[in-house]
């Protein structure tokens, strides 16, 4: 008699993950666009810590929050490629918090992560705003194909779109700087951490911050070496011009906004 495997769920993943995660990414991930920023609004720590370093892996960017209304502020105030949100959360609930990104028109696709499957619940989510619906136990292969889905379809609009802080543009696509009429010749690592305060843009973003999304260190923050590349960048976005849009907030980090 043949006996029929199910799929590993999301708590195998946990046990497997140094021997699987990295060999059958590499297998299914095809890169669809750079540096995917991702925000994932998930209270339970060690599904997080889990989709945190599979993503991570797969090329993404990955924000987190752990609850409804930390993870609605993140949303409103950076930009990101798409979301991942539990419906069970603490403080807002994910269909509420997604309500009150599409009242506010934000257009991040969405995946829900959610325990309850039945059909009015999947229905619920989808009329709420929701992209996507994925019910728990669920492989990791199959979140990411969601996303890799997700991805594709909003991939044109993504692709016409700029960053822009005041007069200062970000073209992800053609990898240019303006700031007015001026193009600002940016080195890559330069441009990865102008990309990165963008997407943050009013928001303080703090040394190790930088350091673990920029750099992908995980050290000592009291290194130089976001001093030297902040004081580079900030020469060439604003020395020469009116109004300085990247300004150090003491003790805390730094932040990019017009005065």
């Amino acid at each position: 008699m043949t006996t029929i495997m199910p799929a590993p769920t999301l708590t195998e993943g946990y046990r497997n993950i140094k021997l699987s995660s990295s060999r059958f990414i590499r297998a299914a991930m095809r890169p669809i666009i750079p540096a995917m920023h991702t925000l994932l609004v998930e209270d339970d720590t060690d599904t997080a810590t889990f989709i945190r370093k599979g993503l991570g892996e797969s090329g993404y960017n990955v924000d987190h929050a752990d609850n409804g209304v930390d993870g609605l502020h993140m949303a409103l105030n950076g930009q990101y490629d798409v979301m991942i949100v539990d419906r069970m959360l603490p403080g807002m609930d994910g269909l509420t918090l997604i309500e009150e990104l599409r009242k506010r028109n934000v257009h991040t696709p969405v995946l829900i992560l959610s325990a309850l499957g039945e059909v009015d619940d999947r229905v619920d989510g989808l009329r709420a705003g929701g992209d996507d619906y994925l019910v728990k136990p669920y492989a990791f292969s199959e979140l990411l194909a969601r996303l890799q889905a997700l991805a594709r379809r909003s991939q044109p609009e993504m692709q016409g779109t700029l960053l822009q802080v005041g007069d200062l543009r970000l073209d992800q696509i053609k990898r240019k700087v303006t700031r007015g009429d001026t193009e600002i010749q940016l080195q890559p690592r330069e441009f990865m951490l102008l990309e990165y305060l963008m997407r943050h843009t009013g928001q303080v973003v703090t040394r190790t911050m930088l350091l673990e999304n920029v750099w992908d260190y995980h050290f000592d923050p009291q290194t130089n070496v976001i001093d030297v590349h902040i004081s580079r960048l900030r020469r060439k976005i604003d020395k020469d011009f009116d109004k300085p849009l990247l300004h150090t907030i003491r003790g805390a980090g730094y932040s990019l906004h017009e005065p």
